[in-house]
């Protein structure tokens, strides 16, 4: 398999608030992320959803696949899916970030970045489901994209981090009720990425 170099546009802004989001680098090695990547990419039920957007709908600019115990539907731009069961590995990725953010999740949405023309617009997870300021663990495997928040009331105050291949981010309760975050498209040449978000169906 191809050596995979994703490290060389790592970094984030300065001042980042860590009392709504921790950041953990290398919280998977390397090769065990590899593997992980290519499992994902090539097993998972892979869906493209529509979104509906002045009166018409436009294909979903990502791959998403739900998982999670047995009742957690949710919603994923809009269309309600039923959970996907668990797999060895998503509960292997659910142990360990349960054991940082110290709190038990019961599903996990993933999405399938191909290039980088694939991305998610500016937004908050703030569905009545999730409950009152929820907490998100995300980890994500692949090419470094820049994950960026801005502050809802003042845009003028914004952050970005560059998820690293197998890191680790921990988004903290009252970071979706005051802030929005996004993965933008880019116009560099971008390799595949996954990304999983741990969350509490209530």
């Amino acid at each position: 398999m191809e050596q995979l170099s994703f490290f060389a546009e790592a970094g984030q802004s300065k001042g980042l608030p860590k009392e709504l989001l921790e950041y953990y680098p290398g919280f998977i090695d390397q090769p065990t992320s590899d593997i992980l990547l290519q499992k994902f990419i090539a097993e998972m039920p892979w869906k493209q959803t529509k979104q509906k957007m002045w009166d018409k709908e436009y294909l979903t600019p990502r791959l998403t696949a739900w998982h999670g115990d047995v009742g957690t539907d949710y919603s994923v731009s809009g269309k309600i899916s039923n959970p996907n069961p668990w797999t060895p590995e998503l509960l292997m990725l659910k142990e360990k970030v349960e054991a940082v953010a110290g709190i038990k999740f019961n599903s996990v949405l993933l999405n399938y970045y191909r290039d980088g023309n694939d991305s998610v617009a500016w937004h908050s997870d703030r569905e009545s489901v999730l409950g009152k300021n929820p907490v998100i663990a995300s980890v994500s495997f692949g090419q470094v994209r820049s994950f960026d928040i801005r502050n809802k009331a003042d845009h003028r105050e914004h952050y970005s981090v560059k998820l690293e291949h197998g890191s680790f981010l921990l988004m903290k309760a009252g970071l979706q009720e005051h802030w929005e975050h996004r993965i933008a498209k880019s116009v560099k040449p971008m390799r595949t990425r996954i990304n999983l978000t741990f969350r509490v169906v209530i």
